[in-house]
């Protein structure tokens, strides 16, 4: 058999990897994914912050964005603070910040801030319940819409609706596209690869 230089991994290989590195291998699967810091604060006031990779845009009108949280067998104050107050933010994740950001991937205790720990800096605009990341070029306000809870693994599908945004004038053209790279923000692979991205072309809309 003439050599592809492909390697075939079936269902049962990667179900008979060692637990991590599956995972590693699953989450890698779907290539490049948005990196965010969503930022939350609790009903005593005590904020939390995390970064996830798996949000992704459901509509335009209205509004919503979808983001898939890990399944709360163990603590997931995120998760938690956001079924209490019902608002929270996103932060995109930038190159000055990507470590800083990964760090709060850590299991920290309740009562401690990943803000503070990891040594990134809260920030309320305009009276917005639940904190921003200063260090953030590109930040979205969200409510929670509603949760869906996936059977198929325990994760959990939070739809939420965007309030506002922030952005760099800079980074947002008229036609309303927001260049995100021009904002400096980043892309993750995997649970913990970093990327930065170099435009190829903006193409026109598609018809027949």
């Amino acid at each position: 058999m003439k050599d592809t230089g492909l390697i075939n991994i079936t269902e049962e290989d990667f179900i008979n990897y060692e637990e991590r590195k599956r995972a590693r291998l699953i989450n890698s699967l779907s290539g490049f994914k948005s990196a965010n810091l969503l930022g939350t604060i609790s009903s005593d006031k005590k904020t939390n912050l995390s970064i996830v990779s798996s949000t992704f845009h459901l509509g335009a009108s209205p509004a919503l964005m979808g983001i898939i949280i890990r399944p709360d067998i163990s603590p997931r104050h995120t998760l938690e603070n956001i079924r209490s107050e019902k608002f929270f933010t996103l932060n995109h994740v930038n190159e000055h910040i990507y470590k800083k950001a990964h760090q709060t991937s850590a299991r920290y205790p309740r009562e401690t801030s990943e803000f503070d720990s990891c040594n990134l800096t809260e920030e309320y605009l305009e009276e917005f319940h639940a904190p921003f990341v200063k260090e953030s070029n590109i930040k979205v306000a969200l409510k929670l819409i509603r949760e869906i809870k996936i059977e198929e693994n325990g994760t959990h599908f939070l739809i939420s609706s965007v309030k506002s945004i922030w952005a760099p004038k800079s980074a947002l053209s008229e036609d309303g596209h927001i260049n995100i790279e021009n904002a400096g923000s980043i892309c993750v692979s995997g649970l913990d690869s970093y990327h930065s991205t170099s435009i190829i072309e903006r193409l026109p809309y598609a018809k027949p």
